[in-house]
C-alpha cells in the first residue's frame, strides 16, 4: 500500500476542494486531522487534511491537505469540522512542528505519515 500527502493547497480556496473531496467521497473518508505548528515567531498556524480508504486497485491511500495557511479560531476551520462531523467523524488534533523545521517537504510529509502510523490513524507500511 502506497500512502501519500497530497498537497491542495495552504488553505484559502482549496479548502473547498478538500471539503468537496470529503463529500462527494463519504465512503471512503476515513479521518480528518487538524495539524497544530507553530511559526518561527511563535504564531500558531493550521493544517486541515483528510485521508481516505485506499483505492481497490493500486492500493493507493491519499491523504490531502491544506497546509498551514488556517489561523486559530477561523472560520474556513469550522467549515472544515462541520464537514468532518456530518459524516459522523470527529478531526483529530495534533500538535506537529512546522514545514520549515524539515530541509525538504517530504521529509516533512514522511514524518506525519510516520506519526499517523505510530497512532494507528493510517495503516502500517506492507
Amino acid at each position: 500500500m502506497i500512502q501519500r500527502f497530497i498537497e491542495l493547497g495552504e488553505g484559502y480556496g482549496d479548502l473547498y476542494e478538500l471539503r468537496e473531496l470529503i463529500t462527494t467521497n463519504s465512503n471512503r473518508f476515513k479521518h480528518g486531522f487538524i495539524f497544530v505548528s507553530l511559526t518561527k515567531g511563535g504564531q500558531p498556524v493550521l493544517s486541515v487534511a483528510a485521508a481516505f480508504e485506499p483505492a481497490e486497485e493500486g492500493g493507493f491511500m491519499p491523504i490531502y491537505i491544506c497546509r498551514e495557511g488556517i489561523p486559530e479560531n477561523s472560520k474556513r476551520l469550522g467549515l472544515f469540522e462541520e464537514t468532518v462531523k456530518q459524516l459522523g467523524h470527529q478531526p483529530i488534533k495534533m500538535d506537529v512542528k512546522h514545514s520549515s523545521a524539515y530541509a525538504e517537504k517530504k521529509f516533512y510529509f514522511s514524518h506525519l505519515i510516520a506519526i499517523l502510523r505510530l497512532n494507528h490513524y493510517i495503516p502500517p507500511m506492507q
